[in-house]
C-alpha cells in the first residue's frame, strides 16, 4: 500500500470540493472494496476522502410512495428496513444474498454502485489489464475467464459487475442522486453503469468530481411477485455466476408488468424491455418462459471458460419466472436453491 493523505469533510460540499481537486483523490465508507484494491497496488489514491461524517445516512419515505436510501445506509440496514422488506422486498432479498453479515454491515449503498469488477486480472498488476492500465491488453480474452461476460463485452473487456444490489435496482427501475461541482443530477438506473466499449476503465457514468449522494426508489410493484435467483460456486460468500432479478405485476394469472434483470453477465446489469414486453399479458407457461429466456441471451457469446453460463442462465431465467409467478420467491436465509 502506498502512501496517501487524507480528510474527513463534515459536508458534501467539502467532499466534492477535495475530489474535484484532486485527480489522484478517491471516496472511502465502509472500505469493502477500495482497501482490497489498495493492498493489492490495483488503486493508489494520493488523497483518501472518509466521507463518513455526511448526512447520508438515512432511508426516507417519499411522499408519494418509495424511498430515497442515502449513500452511506449500509446494506444491512437496508435489507431489514421494515418499509423495504414489506415494499421492496426484491431489493431486500438481493442484498441477503451477497457477501456476509459482517460485510453487510460495513458496505454502503453507494459503495456498491461503486464496486469494481472481481476480475483475476484486474487484481494481478503483473498481467495485463485494460480496466486497469487502458491500452494494456485483456489477459481474460484467451486466458482465464470462467466468471467473465457473456453478454455486452467488447474486444477490450469481457469483466462483469458483481453487485447483487445492482441487479435489484436495475429491476426496480432506481434513480441515482449525485452531487458535483455543477451541482446536483439524477442518473436512471439503467444510465448509471457502463458496458465497456473502448474505455472499460469507466465503470459508470460519473462526471469528475461527482459523488452518489443517494438512491430513489419509486411506484409501487407487486411485491407477491418477485424473487432474487443467484447461483454461485457456493451456498455462501460468493459472487453470482448467474443471477435473477425478477418484479411482476399480475393480474390473476395474467402478467401485467414485468422487470427481469440479469447479474453475473455483463459489465452492468443486464435488462431487455423489449423481450419484457413480450411476457405482458400472457397467462405464462413453461414455454414462454424458455422463449423469454432464449430471446434475453439471443446476444449471448461465451469467451470458452464461461459457455456453460449461456444454458445456466436460460435454466435460471426459467426457474426465477416460474417462481416470481407462483410467488414463492428464493429465500436467502435457506441456502439451497429453491
Amino acid at each position: 500500500m502506498k502512501r496517501f493523505d487524507y480528510i474527513k469533510p463534515t459536508n458534501v460540499d467539502e467532499a466534492v470540493a477535495a475530489l474535484a481537486s484532486n485527480v489522484g483523490a478517491q471516496l472511502i465508507a465502509g472500505g469493502t472494496n477500495i482497501v482490497d484494491l489498495m493492498k493489492y497496488d490495483v488503486a493508489a489514491p494520493s488523497l483518501l476522502i472518509d466521507i463518513n461524517g455526511l448526512a447520508l445516512k438515512d432511508i426516507e419515505a417519499l411522499p408519494k410512495g418509495g424511498f430515497r436510501i442515502g449513500a452511506l445506509v449500509s446494506n444491512t440496514d437496508i435489507a431489514y428496513h421494515d418499509g423495504i422488506q414489506r415494499h421492496y422486498p426484491l431489493l431486500s432479498s438481493a442484498i441477503l444474498a451477497g457477501a456476509s453479515p459482517q460485510l453487510r454491515n460495513a458496505a454502503t449503498a453507494g459503495g456498491n454502485l461503486l464496486q469494481r469488477t472481481r476480475c483475476y486480472y484486474f487484481y494481478d498488476p503483473s498481467t495485463p489489464c485494460n480496466k486497469r492500465q487502458p491500452g494494456s491488453g485483456c489477459s481474460a480474452i484467451g486466458g482465464v475467464n470462467r466468471i467473465h461476460a457473456i453478454l455486452g463485452a467488447s474486444p477490450s473487456c469481457i469483466a462483469v459487475h458483481p453487485s447483487d444490489m445492482c441487479v435489484a435496482l436495475a429491476a426496480l427501475d432506481a434513480v441515482v442522486e449525485v452531487t458535483g461541482p455543477n451541482g446536483r443530477r439524477e442518473i436512471a438506473f439503467a444510465d448509471f453503469h457502463r458496458l465497456p466499449g473502448d474505455t472499460p476503465e469507466k465503470d459508470n457514468t460519473l462526471a469528475f468530481g461527482e459523488i452518489v449522494t443517494g438512491i430513489r426508489i419509486e411506484g409501487q410493484p407487486d411485491p407477491t411477485h418477485h424473487t432474487y435467483l443467484k447461483l454461485r460456486d457456493r451456498l455462501s460468500y460468493a459472487f453470482a455466476l448467474i443471477s435473477v432479478a425478477v418484479s411482476l405485476d399480475m393480474d390473476q394469472r395474467v402478467i401485467s408488468g414485468a422487470r427481469v434483470a440479469l447479474g453475473g453477465v455483463a459489465h452492468k446489469p443486464w435488462r431487455d424491455r423489449q423481450a419484457e414486453a413480450a411476457l405482458i399479458g400472457r397467462d405464462p407457461s413453461e414455454s414462454d418462459f424458455r422463449t423469454f429466456a432464449t430471446t434475453l441471451l439471443a446476444p449471448a457469446k461465451g469467451q470458452g471458460g464461461n459457455d456453460f453460463k449461456i444454458p445456466l442462465a436460460e435454466k435460471a431465467i426459467v426457474r426465477a419466472l416460474r417462481q416470481a409467478v407462483a410467488g414463492t420467491p428464493q429465500v436467502q436465509s435457506v441456502k439451497a436453491i429453491a
